[in-house]
């Protein structure tokens, strides 16, 4: 697993508990064998790409704001592939 997607499987466990879809998308990238963030992308569906579109804009704030720029830049990364 390359670390952008590390990154992403970090803030996704922070979701697990309280978000159905935070717990399915934190499952799917455990399990499955995605080489880059652009092979996770385009696995996803509506309502998953959904979820990290609402979630991620603060994941980024947040590094930016522990100066982890980073992180920041890769979730970033997956960020505008959503778009």
């Amino acid at each position: 697993m390359d670390q952008t997607l590390g990154y992403l499987k970090e803030i996704l466990s922070n979701y697990t508990d309280d978000h159905t879809m935070g717990k399915q998308l934190f499952q799917k990238l455990s399990e499955g064998s995605y080489q880059s963030e652009g092979a996770f992308v385009r696995d996803l569906d509506g309502n998953e790409m959904e979820f990290l579109n609402k979630i991620l804009p603060e994941e980024i704030r947040h590094a930016q704001q522990e100066q982890d720029e980073k992180r920041a830049y890769q979730l970033n990364e997956v960020y505008e592939l959503l778009i």
